[in-house]
């Protein structure tokens, strides 16, 4: 048979709901440990925050982040368990989308579990408070490219900072900064061909140049951090490829990923072109599985986010 090379990709922000993960919980006690230590590292009951909510809480930045990453965690745990095999004996890259990419590092053992969920409520926290509610706004130009979304973004700073901040899918760009300048963006986005500009429900603009104050606080946390190098290669956010797995690298890429583009298209064309072609969204909903068809329609995505799907993951592969 021949080898068919796999990676595996994490979620990020907006796939949250409540009741994500409960399922494994109740059905494996490698995910109740990952959602127990994420509770002591916090100091707080996230897991009854995300098996009850209320949504209003558990959507806000500080709780989804770490939410969303324990997750993620569970699910590898899980298939680490039922494949008896570790993660690098399944994938052979790594990425995460936005704080996805903190999940694909706990998920090869480059941050343990705890540091991460720390690290998550802080940026979360850090990345809140960097802009004041109302100053800061984010939205989406669908039908767009990445040439057209620059056009446009050239025309809107002239209203303020406006900057690309996700180049997730061909006709899905997504850009962010001060209020007045998205606003401009939107109203003008049809002038330039778009087929739709929508601003997005967030409550503060990410991956732009106004998150600088999250991104020292970031720096600061990332460099008290121990880092190992991953088991698995990860790809990037701010590069489109594989790190090399040196610790400074990784918390340099970190700290520069708050305030940079994340180049999702880019990253998984990549991982393409080094013959990966089975996709694995390990947690909750099928986002990153939606914009992987977009991209490639050769390329193949699941979404691992219960028992049921890991088994059928396991099921159909070689391993």
């Amino acid at each position: 048979m021949t080898k068919r090379y796999r990676a595996m990709v994490f979620p990020g922000q907006g796939s949250q709901h409540v009741g994500m993960g409960k399922e494994l919980a109740e059905n494996h006690a490698v995910a109740r440990d990952v959602f127990k230590e994420v509770d002591e590292a916090l100091g707080e009951p996230l897991f009854k925050l995300i098996c009850d909510g209320p949504e209003d809480e558990l959507v806000l930045t500080r709780n989804a982040q770490p939410a969303l990453m324990a997750v993620s965690l569970a699910v590898v745990r899980v298939l680490e368990a039922e494949s008896g095999k570790k993660l690098q004996e399944l994938f052979d890259y790594v990425a995460g989308h936005s704080l996805g990419e903190y999940s694909a590092l706990a998920a090869v053992n480059s941050i343990s579990l705890s540091e991460t969920a720390k690290l998550l409520r802080l940026r979360g926290e850090s990345m809140q408070k960097a802009v004041a509610l109302g100053e800061g706004a984010m939205a989406a130009l669908l039908g767009a490219d990445m040439d057209t979304a620059s056009d446009i973004v050239k025309v809107a700073t002239e209203d303020g900072v406006c900057d690309v901040a996700n180049d997730n899918a061909p006709g899905q760009i997504v850009i962010s900064g001060q209020t007045k300048a998205i606003t401009k963006a939107v109203s003008i986005a049809s002038e330039f061909g778009v087929k739709k500009a929508i601003l997005l429900p967030v409550s503060a603009p990410f991956h732009c140049s106004m998150m600088e104050p999250a991104a020292h606080v970031m720096a600061g946390a990332l460099e008290a951090t121990k880092i190992y190098p991953p088991n698995v290669p990860l790809v990037a956010n701010v590069s489109a490829s594989a790190m090399t797995g040196q610790p400074s690298e990784i918390c340099n890429s970190l700290v520069e990923q708050v305030t940079s583009l994340v180049r999702w298209r880019e990253s998984i064309l990549w991982m393409s072109r080094q013959q990966i072609s089975l996709f694995i969204e390990a947690g909750a909903g099928k986002v990153l599985t939606g914009l992987n068809k977009r991209i490639d329609k050769n390329l193949t995505t699941m979404s691992l986010g219960d028992t049921g799907g890991i088994v059928n993951f396991l099921r159909q592969i070689d391993y």
